[in-house]
């Protein structure tokens, strides 16, 4: 039965296509899992979307505090969504410096909840406010709807003999409730979820329940609420589909992987933001024999997994930019032995500890070229978090197919956020074979494959198979250490020559939109969102745009070339200073121009329009 209760007759219920809606407080007030809840609800109801979630770099800032802030938000919609919106239609903000942090986004005449026992004087003094928001008609271009959000839900919750603190953490579920009856939505599905979270404390339990359903009630009974909203499912492909975040997605991509391949997957991993996730979920498939090490560095932790590798493991590695810059010189090592190893870089922005908990796309030239010598490695970015599980599986193969480590490039926006995810067949996912050495008879550690390039892959322990292994220069096709100078070209050639050949795998680009004309945008990562809701609005004007978007950043497609100079501009929207723009001017001598934001946010699809139409201004100039 639905606890999704009717609606009065006099009440108004307005169909419209997409919403987006914005959870902010602190830390304590539970707005991810607030989010979440909300999130889950809207694609069981079989909506599209893509969240973002955002937390605060500091791990126990002051509450009320700016640095505090943690926010929530939902794009959901009956058509396509690309990305987590522009705008904000409703924020519902716990305290003043929620409010602060996130009201600029807020939509004129967008509908604002706000949790009026939080606007004291000691919580505007905390948000370095002098003057009430909710008094000086600063607010007066929205829907302003003050809720005593606390009172409310001690009220709900007063039989229940909890202490008020106690009560005070079950006013986000009140919120819920409230923004569940604005939507139209059932609280359902997050009744079963308060029920198994908190199995074990029956009061919770309660709590959690009553103050959900009286937010709804809330809405139900005052006058202020005039208007709720539908927006109806979206016409998705038909299948199953599973709401999926980017970091749980790379996770089950290894994991189908190293089973498809029929070999163990070993992680070791030291813990950092945002890659820590794979770690934690990673760690429950120990009965698909999986092996997870949380190592007490970050050079153990890729050690270690190349150590697995030589094992006859699938080997991966998780980190972020600072950790990227100490594992480099293990890379090099992985470089020079070898061996099938994938590193997962989910990107943050920098530099130093820089912004832990922001997104960016700055490692791209440190995944490129951050070893010494000549030591290159493939390098492979996810578009989407659904994307992020078969970049897991690519990655995957073509370190085994080629024995080369391999680089994803993933970043904080993909990583945490989500979308619903097509869950695939079995039979579906590509074959990943693996063939180990066995023959003892004249084997050569560095007899290559003609066609990959690929050395032998000789598990220790293999009767006749024993060889030398280390960063020391190896004998071309021996593998004893040398130092001769022509070997050591040879040998640098050779692993060149090895990661050049991977390009034979990658499909050649087909520009999406119009395949030439005025303006390309090329793009990579988790700017695959933005610039396709852009290039989209901007074709419906009429214009002739394409675009691609690069998954396989190293090599590049064999035909990326061509299709560059089919189009009078180009245009590199990118979240760093210009990395992968510079790389195009170098390799094909194009007029690549860059859009560069190094904010810490995703692009906004009016701020690639705006430079879209400049550009296209300048070209008809």
């Amino acid at each position: 039965m639905s606890t999704t209760l009717a609606r009065p007759s006099q009440r108004k219920r307005e169909v419209i296509e997409k919403a987006v809606i914005r959870f902010c407080g602190d830390s304590g007030d539970g707005m991810q899992i607030t989010g979440s809840q909300f999130t889950n609800t809207v694609a069981l109801y079989g909506n599209d979307l893509a969240t973002l979630p955002d937390f605060p770099a500091e791990i126990r800032a002051p509450a009320g505090t700016l640095p505090g802030v943690s926010g929530f938000q939902v794009h959901f919609s009956s058509s396509d969504v690309f990305t987590p919106g522009d705008v904000v239609d409703v924020l519902v903000a716990m305290n003043p410096a929620a409010l602060k942090m996130n009201i600029a986004d807020l939509k004129t005449n967008g509908i604002l909840i706000v949790n009026l026992d939080n606007f004291e004087e000691q919580d505007l003094r905390k948000a370095q406010m002098t003057v009430n928001p909710l008094e000086d008609h600063s607010l007066d271009g929205y829907r302003l709807f003050s809720v005593e959000l606390g009172k409310l839900t001690r009220a709900a919750l007063k039989d229940l003999g909890l202490d008020a603190k106690s009560m005070d953490r079950s006013k986000n579920f009140f919120a819920l409730g409230m923004c569940y009856w604005l939507y139209n939505r059932s609280m359902d599905n997050t009744l079963h979820w308060i029920e198994d979270k908190f199995k074990n404390k029956p009061a919770l339990v309660q709590a959690n329940r009553l103050a959900m359903q009286a937010g709804y009630s809330y809405c139900e009974a005052t006058e202020a609420f005039q208007i709720s909203y539908e927006i109806p499912p979206a016409k998705l492909k038909p299948g199953i589909y599973r709401n999926i975040s980017g970091n749980a997605a790379l996770a089950m991509g290894f994991v189908a992987a190293s089973q498809k391949a029929g070999i163990p997957l070993f992680l070791g991993s030291y813990p950092i933001t945002p890659a820590s996730d794979i770690l934690h979920e990673l760690s429950a498939y120990k009965d698909f024999g999986v092996i997870t090490f949380q190592a007490e560095d970050e050079i153990a932790a890729i050690t270690s997994a190349i150590g697995a590798a030589y094992g006859g493991a699938l080997g991966l590695t998780t980190t972020s930019g600072p950790g990227m810059a100490l594992k480099t010189e293990a890379l090099g090592l992985a470089v020079a032995v070898e061996l099938p190893l994938v590193i997962c870089d989910i990107q943050r922005g920098g530099p130093s500890t820089g912004l832990p908990t922001k997104t960016e796309q700055a490692d791209l030239l440190q995944a490129l070229f951050g070893r010494n010598s000549e030591a290159p490695i493939p390098v492979l970015a996810p578009a989407t978090p659904g994307d992020c599980f078969w970049i897991a599986m690519e990655a995957s193969r073509i370190a085994i197919k080629y024995m080369v480590p391999v680089i994803i490039l993933s970043d904080g926006y993909l990583a945490n956020g989500a979308e619903p995810w097509p869950v695939p067949n079995i039979e579906d996912l590509p074959e990943i074979p693996v063939h180990f050495e066995t023959n003892p008879v004249d084997f050569r550690p560095y007899r290559r494959n003609p066609e990959t390039l690929a050395r032998p892959w000789a598990v220790p322990g293999t009767a006749g198979l024993e060889h030398r292994i280390g960063g020391l220069e190896k004998q071309d096709v021996t593998g004893n250490v040398n130092y001769e100078p022509l070997n050591h070209e040879r040998m640098i050639r050779l692993r060149a020559e090895k990661v050049a050949a991977v390009v034979q795998d990658i499909p050649d680009v087909v520009p999406a939109g119009d395949p030439s004309g005025d303006l390309l945008i090329v793009s990579w990562g988790s700017t695959h969102g933005p610039v396709t809701a852009a290039l989209n609005a901007q074709r419906g004007k009429g214009h002739t745009i394409g675009h691609v978007h690069l998954r396989y950043l190293n090599p590049l497609p064999k035909n990326l070339g061509e299709v560059l100079g089919r189009y009078d501009k180009v245009l590199v929207p990118e979240m760093n200073m210009g990395q992968l723009v510079m790389v195009l001017r170098a390799k094909y001598l194009v007029d690549a121009r860059g859009y560069n934001k190094i904010q810490g946010k995703p692009f906004k699809v009016s701020e690639l329009e705006r430079k879209i139409e400049e550009m296209l201004v300048d070209a008809s100039s």
